[in-house]
């Protein structure tokens, strides 16, 4: 017969009662689903357009197009530079300096990970570094584009050289100008952050209000962009791709559920999600 029935002087099995070793057991073994963290504007559509557009204006500049408009902009900012300007904006550039961004993003992940005694907050950052170190460099080397001050210092190209891609003939070093890694830098590095601030503030009783966490996340890019174009160290097609690029990267980053990934049990992650409340 199916079921258990007790027999005299043979008692039947013991209920599991919520407390018990076997229940901890059972309840633990339980996982929450892998779901993609929501992102806005919602779906994939829009990384579609992001990538288009990339692979669009890179085709465009392969094919010569608007280098005009890249030659405008670079001569309007040459003849509206002086020095108070120009200083201004080699000091703001230093927002998108991608080894600083990277060790503060690791250091607020590291500290976060210490007081929720888990792995977890670490993984934003070191996929961060993974997702630009293999996508800005050999983009770079790809594209083989020199920069604009390639016309007025080493290695002094004529000034219709500088604009064209895939220059393989060019040192290495004098042919990585697209796209902008300070703009892709500063459009991840500061997502990065700005995912790891409000949990770390709520870990001392504070809360992140959401204008900041968006001054953080869009403030920065947007002077790194305008300063990097403005200095002439990146023609304005650059600095745009760099901006495709980091969009397309963040909001890959900011899918992923980092509360409920699978880690080896060896690992310590918490009892606590560090994302899903924020």
């Amino acid at each position: 017969m199916a079921g258990h029935t007790a027999t005299p002087g043979r008692p039947g099995p013991a209920p599991r009662r919520a407390g018990s070793v076997v229940g901890v057991r059972e309840t633990t073994t339980v996982r929450r689903g892998l779901h993609l963290r929501p992102v806005r504007p919602a779906g994939w559509w829009f990384d579609a357009v992001l990538l288009v557009a990339l692979a669009g204006l890179t085709a465009a500049l392969a094919a010569g197009q608007l280098f005009g408009i890249d030659r405008a902009v670079f001569d309007w900012s040459q003849a509206h530079r002086p020095a108070a300007a120009h200083g201004a904006a080699v000091v703001l550039n230093y927002l998108g300096q991608g080894a600083p961004l990277t060790l503060i993003a690791l250091g607020l992940g590291v500290l976060l990970a210490v007081r929720l005694r888990s792995v977890r907050p670490v993984l934003p950052p070191v996929l961060a570094f993974g997702l630009t170190y293999l996508t800005i460099g050999p983009l770079k080397v790809w594209t083989a584009r020199p920069a604009p001050s390639a016309s007025v210092k080493e290695p002094f190209l004529p000034a219709e050289q500088t604009l064209p891609l895939f220059q393989e003939d060019l040192p290495l070093r004098f042919a990585q100008s697209y796209p902008s890694g300070h703009v892709t830098n500063a459009i991840v590095w500061y997502g990065v952050i700005a995912l790891l601030l409000a949990p770390l503030l709520r870990c001392y009783g504070r809360t992140a209000p959401p204008r900041l966490v968006t001054v953080i996340r869009v403030v920065p890019p947007l002077v790194v962009l305008t300063t990097t174009t403005y200095l002439g160290w990146h023609w304005l097609t650059d600095s745009v791709a760099g901006l495709l690029l980091g969009l397309l990267l963040d909001r890959l980053l900011h899918r992923v559920p980092w509360d409920d990934l699978p880690l080896p049990a060896w690992l310590p992650t918490g009892d606590r999600p560090f994302i899903s409340t924020t």
